[in-house]
């Protein structure tokens, strides 16, 4: 089975197949967030360090830092961020940016391996993320996407796919360095989405052996009850084979929708993180009160 590791500089994280999902929390991120964009500009973190402690607690087992901000110093910010962050957990991060200079900076601070978020099949974006990737021993996120922009055939985006996995290895990279992100479209706009997806994950697994990710609330964009929406797709996703996704950890739906899933799959041996995670003490809650029901039916 293939294991993508991505650690910290004390922790390490395992995506795989057999093992639990992966949730990567996507808050640290400055894209439509106006106070947090000011702040960073300003040299303020101190919302930074508040997202990366809240979800971790939450349950994420990975962030993804950006600061994506224009016409700022995304270099320096990034590279920033990424200490930051490692000054208050210890979970390993996902570099994410489109910007190479930032790219590498990122890198150049982290202490572990990273995950680069990301690469597409663009000729130009293989040429300068991979040797990235070589030269820092990271792992990556493929994006299905070239120059022809996203295809609605999952079938063209698995070519995709194969084309960076392919173009990866003639760096070095094995395709367990890899982590495909099929991309999940928006349901209430392509009916067939979902579907597209379980497909594509699917095939990803069992013929490129690659590992999966993806940006799970873009499933739900434009509908009501979001998060009931992207904890049915999660896991759907998860059983046909998807290993990780970048969400936000802090919908209790969604997270239940995740550790339900680990159950199934028999990724969480006898139920142990479940059963930590919702266990009512004795006497308190639903079963101590049908507890008390019953001491006193059997009173009469």
């Amino acid at each position: 089975m293939t294991i993508t590791t991505i650690s910290s500089a004390t922790k390490e994280v395992r995506i795989g197949f057999d093992q639990p999902f992966v949730i990567i929390g996507e808050r640290i991120n400055p894209t439509g967030r106006k106070l947090l964009t000011e702040e960073m500009k300003a040299d303020d973190f101190s919302r930074v360090e508040a997202d990366a402690i809240a979800q971790v607690k939450a349950g994420a087992h990975m962030l993804d830092v950006n600061a994506g901000i224009p016409l700022a110093d995304e270099p320096a910010l990034l590279a920033k961020a990424i200490q930051v962050v490692q000054a208050v957990t210890d979970v390993p991060l996902s570099i994410d940016s489109s910007i190479i200079a930032a790219l590498e900076a990122g890198l150049a601070v982290y202490q572990g391996k990273a995950l680069v978020n990301s690469v597409t099949g663009e000729d130009e974006c293989l040429d300068a993320v991979l040797p990235l990737v070589a030269k820092y021993n990271c792992a990556v996120v493929a994006i299905s996407n070239d120059e022809t922009g996203i295809s609605e055939d999952p079938n063209v985006r698995f070519e995709v796919a194969k084309k960076i996995v392919e173009r990866a290895a003639d760096y070095g990279i094995s395709h367990e360095n890899i982590i495909v992100d099929p991309l999940v479209m928006p349901i209430g706009a392509i009916n067939s989405a979902g579907k597209q997806i379980i497909h594509l994950v699917g095939r990803l697994r069992n013929e490129l052996k690659v590992n999966t990710t993806c940006g799970a609330s873009n499933v739900s964009f434009g509908l009501p009850n979001r998060n009931g929406i992207n904890a049915a797709f999660l896991t759907m996703a998860i059983a046909s084979g998807m290993t990780s996704a970048i969400t936000s950890p802090l919908h209790s739906e969604v997270m239940q929708a995740v550790l339900g899933a680990n159950v199934m799959m028999g990724n969480d041996p006898n139920c142990t993180k479940w059963i930590e995670q919702f266990r009512v003490e004795a006497g308190d809650g639903e079963n101590g009160n049908r507890s008390r029901r019953l001491t006193r039916r059997r009173k009469r």
